[in-house]
């Protein structure tokens, strides 16, 4: 009798594993053929690069200069985010990080002219008792805008926060970003930021928040909802998606990513502040499934299932500079602009 409950048990294993690995090898198989067709939708010429510190903290010579102007201009760089910090703690970042920043800002008048100079400030964001900068305290929100103020006093065109994470009820972060809007605003400046793509599922989010900690290893994933999305997309003139650190297993599942993600965000704020949809040229986890040309015909694909174009510019943020080779400016043209000249 044992024996035979046994077998009823392993047959209906069996049966369960086959299932499941049908239906998984099926999603495998309709992605991949959704995958080979090639867009229809080019890319645009508004689009971001994410830049190295040494740009701002070091000095260069005029051909160096001169070299990044040809760069930005040959690839359709419309925004450069010059890492400028990061925050200290208490929201301040010491005058000796930027000391090459006003040499770097006249050269940019001169050998990138229209192309706008952004800082890129950010930190670690204190959540449970983890992070560096504590964002809820008032007095630290002061002092970030006050650095906000010098980097602005310098000539940058605009102030670009990456804080991490970032959760869907960081009420903390959306009065940073009121406030920072009315300095940028003021000055006649711009404010973007960059975020996490967004949940999956925004019903899941109780569930995460029930289940899982904010701090530690296995933490509630910091992705912005549908409803958060659009408060910060109000709150900025550019929102930048960090669609990368994809770790899907092939290419077809990387580009659906991808393609996903900018259909979404488009849809959601893309009427409402300029999109760069964030995409890699370094080596990610799992890199022979994830690279540039993918994440580049991905969010062709995304454009091509919206109904008509968003209202406001949209393009792609390259990350990083300093990952980003003369073969990668290649694929980059080729895959992307509306040229598509390599």
């Amino acid at each position: 009798m044992v024996q035979i409950r046994v077998r009823r048990v392993l047959r209906w294993t069996g049966w369960t594993v086959g299932l499941v690995l049908g239906l998984v090898a099926l999603a495998l198989a309709g992605v991949w053929v959704w995958w080979q067709p090639e867009p229809r939708a080019r890319g645009t010429e508004a689009n971001a690069l994410w830049a190295r510190h040494q740009w701002i903290g070091e000095p260069h010579t005029e051909d160096e200069y001169r070299r990044l102007g040809a760069l930005l201009r040959d690839n359709a760089i419309t925004d450069v985010f010059f890492h400028a910090g990061p925050f200290e703690p208490d929201g301040t970042v010491p005058a000796a990080k930027y000391r090459n920043a006003r040499k770097l800002i006249a050269a940019m008048r001169a050998h990138a002219p229209g192309i706008r100079a952004q800082a890129y400030l950010g930190q670690i964001r204190t959540v449970d008792g983890e992070g560096v900068i504590q964002i809820d305290d008032p007095a630290v929100r002061d002092r970030v805008l006050r650095t906000d103020a010098t980097f602005l006093d310098l000539g940058f065109d605009g102030i670009h926060y990456d804080f991490e994470p970032i959760y869907p009820d960081d009420g903390a972060f959306l009065t940073l970003m009121a406030r920072t809007r009315e300095l940028t605003r003021s000055r006649g400046r711009l404010l973007s930021v960059a975020l996490e793509q967004s949940t999956l599922l925004d019903a899941a989010q109780p569930v995460y928040k029930a289940l899982l900690p904010r701090a530690g290893k296995w933490k509630y994933p910091p992705r912005p909802t549908d409803d958060f999305l659009r408060k910060v997309a109000d709150l900025s003139d550019q929102v930048a998606i960090m669609t990368y650190d994809v770790s899907l297993p092939t290419r077809s599942l990387v580009g659906w990513h991808f393609a996903r993600h900018t259909e979404r965000t488009l849809r959601l704020i893309g009427d409402r502040t300029t999109v760069f949809m964030g995409v890699p040229t370094y080596r990610p986890l799992m890199d022979w499934a994830e690279d540039l040309p993918g994440a580049l015909r991905g969010v062709r694909r995304g454009i091509d299932a919206l109904d008509r174009p968003p209202a406001r510019p949209y393009g792609v943020g390259v990350y990083a500079d300093w990952t980003t080779d003369a073969a990668d400016w290649a694929a980059y043209r080729a895959g992307w602009l509306p040229g598509g000249k390599g």
